[in-house]
């Protein structure tokens, strides 16, 4: 179960010193939560961050058929081929999640998207990048930008300029 809300108060157990976190949920039904108590549960508590906008994922995936069709590929190709161009390097404590292998090795074959950026004949270092249903609406809005230069500059039609911008104003007042 996942739901958004706040920390609502925090406190110490009486005689042990151990953490007494109350939460307010924003939405959720207390039922299934009532199943919980006194259960080991395995807890993350982390700032909230809203997600890309559904509408850009889907408008994405016609720009992304749309450039397959004009260059004769699979809207899989194209979008794999962007992610290479404009994706995001996943980050972990500031550093790129690198993976170093020995140079014969597909990675077609290992999960993820991976971009390659040193290796020699023995060996070959890829970063890992996020797909963009890990998003944030910040990194979705970019992403999509660029789709929309490379869809134009094949003679493809887009949004017009003002529902793009509609779109980027949304975004933007979600974003980080």
């Amino acid at each position: 179960m996942e739901f958004r809300g706040s920390l609502k108060n925090i406190q110490r157990e009486w005689g042990n010193n151990v953490p007494l976190i109350q939460l307010r949920l924003d939405n959720g039904f207390v039922e299934p939560l009532q199943e919980l108590m006194e259960k080991d549960l395995d807890i993350i508590i982390k700032p909230h961050h809203e997600k890309r906008s559904l509408n850009a994922n889907a408008y994405l995936w016609v720009l992304c058929t749309k450039i397959a069709q004009v260059i004769r590929s699979s809207k899989d190709e194209v979008y794999e081929e962007m992610l290479q161009k404009y994706g995001v390097i996943y980050r972990d404590d500031d550093a790129p999640l690198t993976i170093t292998v020995k140079a014969n090795v597909d990675m077609s074959k290992i999960e993820g998207h991976w971009k390659f950026y040193h290796g020699n004949d023995l060996w070959k270092a890829y970063f890992m990048l996020k797909g963009t249903s890990e998003y944030d609406s910040k990194e979705m809005a970019h992403f999509l930008d660029m789709v929309i230069d490379e869809a134009k500059e094949l003679g493809i039609e887009t949004l017009p300029p003002a529902e793009i911008e509609r779109l980027k104003q949304t975004w933007d007042s979600k974003a980080l």
